[in-house]
């Protein structure tokens, strides 16, 4: 268990000194710890304590206290496994369920940057928002980049294994957009504050985690519209590829259907038929003819 102290300067404190203070104070704890981390705060709070089911990131309104669990994508593996973490957030207090280092860093980030300046309940969860999302517009960059480079090779004719490398990006684009719009429903039960937790004036630094995660949220969905409309220029030109093949078959096919015809004429073998008799050069001519003039009217109908 870590706790740090807001007033004044966030400083890193034992329990039996907070204990003895009782002020606002950020306390970081693993599930283990977590039923002694929220006694020790005072936030009553008589659920399960397990990060492995959860799914979603969410807030859910209590007595005194908001609780809240976060579901994060980690950005070397988008659409794989996640940081799992609870919070619990009182007028005074914070405190952060997490099995991983994850929000212990975070803390220290906001601690550096809080240099002469005095940190509030609401000022430590707005900037540890502000940190979740801090690396997130260049890694809608990344998948930007990504998505014209695939486009310019299909510009070039180049579509190998196009769907090998649209298809994760895609995946990681929609398990983002799910993330952003779970944190701006977040950024907006914070802004209500329907128990009256923080003071009004405070109130006005959690519209700027709604604003941003929709702001990041446009963004994805503009770029999953984008990696559609190269998948669509992709599906558009193996469709050309496999039209102008079936017109080449087709041209081929019609050039032989008239020496089918003759062949089948002349395989009869009736004995009225004079060409019978020394017949054969002149259908090897007929034919050569036929297929000649077949390949110079569909060269003028582009189609050969």
């Amino acid at each position: 268990m870590i706790i740090y102290k807001l007033e004044d300067y966030p400083e890193k404190i034992e329990a039996e000194q907070y204990e003895t203070e009782r002020c606002p104070a950020v306390i970081l704890t693993t599930v283990a710890e977590a039923a002694n981390a929220l006694k020790l705060s005072g936030i009553d709070y008589n659920g399960e304590f397990s990060l492995d089911g959860i799914a979603f990131s969410k807030f859910e309104t209590q007595n005194d206290f908001l609780c809240g669990t976060l579901c994060i994508p980690k950005l070397l593996d988008i659409a794989g496994s996640r940081y799992k973490i609870m919070l619990f957030i009182s007028r005074r207090n914070i405190v952060i369920v997490d099995n991983y280092s994850f929000s212990q860093n975070i803390i220290r980030r906001i601690q550096s940057g809080a240099v002469n300046q005095r940190l509030t309940v609401q000022r430590v969860v707005c900037s540890y928002f502000s940190q979740l999302m801090q690396r997130d517009t260049e890694l809608l960059i990344q998948h930007e980049q990504k998505i014209i480079r695939l486009e310019e090779k299909i510009s070039e004719g180049r579509t190998e294994e196009f769907y090998g490398s649209i298809n994760p990006i895609r995946k990681e684009l929609l398990v983002l957009r799910s993330y952003y719009d779970e944190l701006r429903d977040m950024g907006k039960e914070l802004e209500q504050d329907e128990n009256d937790l923080f003071e009004k004036k405070q109130r006005k630094y959690f519209g700027t985690i709604f604003d941003r995660a929709d702001r990041l949220m446009n963004r994805t969905v503009y770029f999953l519209e984008y990696a559609q409309q190269v998948r669509d220029a992709y599906q558009s030109q193996i469709d050309a590829k496999q039209n102008s093949n079936m017109a080449f078959l087709t041209a081929i096919s019609t050039i032989f259907f008239p020496l089918t015809l003759i062949t089948g004429w002349y395989g009869m073998n009736f004995e009225n038929m004079p060409e019978l008799k020394n017949g054969y050069p002149w259908i090897i001519l007929l034919s050569i003819v036929v297929v000649i003039i077949c390949i110079i009217i569909f060269k003028r109908k582009k189609m050969l």
